[in-house]
């Protein structure tokens, strides 16, 4: 149930909850260290993101159905400490199958940590803050996603190991599971109407609705794409040091950080549907202009645009799809969260084209998914 007043000692242990779903952005780390540690070729490195992202599919609705029997606040405490086994696992094993196996349960973790955090977070605030608690959440995701690179420099310039960045956000991820275990949370109880496989599956024989959820594969694909590549992009492509080369993610994040704050102002002028179409166009022509120049000022500049163009499309695209279809929103959320999966299937195509043909035209993939992106914005905005 909604709190009828602001209790910041039931709020905090929640937007906790938030850092640690950040902690799944490790991949892309995780794709140049190991590569690096392991002599690893492209393509086998980007199955560690593939290795995450697969569990949304496979575990998205039938987490929903269990949180219902189970509790909000009991499936997230599952999913940290699902998250917490899977960052000390690589640390305490580290051979390239563990780190698979890690990065597994990584994404297992993260998966039930996203199905359950958000409504849990709804629970605890006071009703007519839920939308404004909802955006703050993504401000406290994107502090641990862009901390984690320039930690694991930090940790391997002091202490000659950036795999004590598993250790230490395994350790956050454990402290966060006591202290929401020992807060109380009066949760709201849905009527039993849940999503289901068949509910779910049958919505994509709706032309708008697949379409919507395919936006949802891509641009999690790119944003996946572009933390786990951009990092051998920058190094191969403008010959950047290695270290530097990973505080692209780093900028990218920052990026997206202020474009859902951006987008947040923006939208109370603009129409979803608008705003959909130009951060498209806009994140095609930063893409573009990565891949193009020579300059490495221009690039940093168009790694950090490409996070603020891209980071308000998911929320869009959920938002177009559930005010369209209201009374379907059970059904349509199980879908958008399967087809996060969308991390798992881009960034192995993008690695395993860059190393048949070239990085660029691995990463020009990133442009196509966009391109697809603007297609399905102009479709919205004639169907308005």
């Amino acid at each position: 149930m909604h709190q009828n007043h602001f209790n910041i000692k039931k709020i905090l242990p929640v937007l906790m909850a938030f850092f640690v779903m950040s902690f799944v952005d490790l991949v892309g780390i995780g794709v140049d260290r190991v590569s690096k540690d392991m002599n690893l070729s492209a393509t086998l490195a980007q199955l560690i993101p593939s290795a995450a992202f697969l569990w949304f599919l496979l575990l998205s609705v039938p987490v929903g159905i269990m949180q219902s029997r189970l509790g909000k606040r009991f499936m997230l405490n599952v999913g940290m400490g699902v998250t917490a086994l899977g960052l000390l696992v690589p640390y305490f094993m580290y051979s390239f199958e563990m780190v698979l196996v890690g990065f597994a349960l990584l994404g297992i973790g993260n998966t039930i940590v996203q199905v359950s955090a958000n409504p849990l977070l709804v629970d605890v605030v006071p009703g007519n803050r839920a939308s404004s608690f909802l955006s703050f959440s993504q401000f406290v995701k994107a502090i641990g996603s862009m901390i984690g690179a320039p930690l694991a420099g930090l940790l391997a310039l002091q202490f000659g190991d950036w795999k004590l960045l598993f250790l230490i956000f395994g350790i956050v991820s454990i402290l966060t599971v006591v202290w929401l275990g020992a807060t109380k949370v009066d949760e709201a109880r849905l009527p039993e109407s849940k999503a289901t496989f068949s509910s779910a599956f049958g919505l994509l024989g709706n032309g708008f609705v697949f379409l919507m959820v395919m936006s949802i594969f891509l641009v999690v694909g790119i944003d996946v794409g572009f933390n786990s590549n951009s990092g051998q992009f920058l190094i191969k492509q403008f010959g950047m040091d290695p270290v530097a080369a990973e505080s692209g993610r780093s900028v990218y994040f920052f990026g997206r950080m202020l474009g859902t704050f951006a987008g947040a102002l923006m939208l109370t002028r603009i129409s979803s549907r608008s705003f959909f179409m130009w951060t498209s166009v806009l994140g095609i022509i930063c893409l573009a202009i990565l891949l193009l120049v020579h300059s490495t000022a221009v690039a940093w500049a168009m790694v950090f645009m490409t996070g603020l163009a891209v980071a308000n499309i998911w929320p869009l695209v959920f938002s177009i799809a559930v005010e369209k279809y209201p009374d379907r929103s059970n059904e349509i959320s199980g879908l958008m969260m399967m087809a996060i999966s969308g991390g798992a299937v881009i960034p192995l195509v993008i690695g395993w084209v860059g190393e048949v043909t070239n990085v660029v035209l691995g990463m020009s993939l990133l442009i196509l998914c966009l391109v697809y992106l603007l297609g399905v914005s102009i479709y919205c905005l004639k169907k308005q």
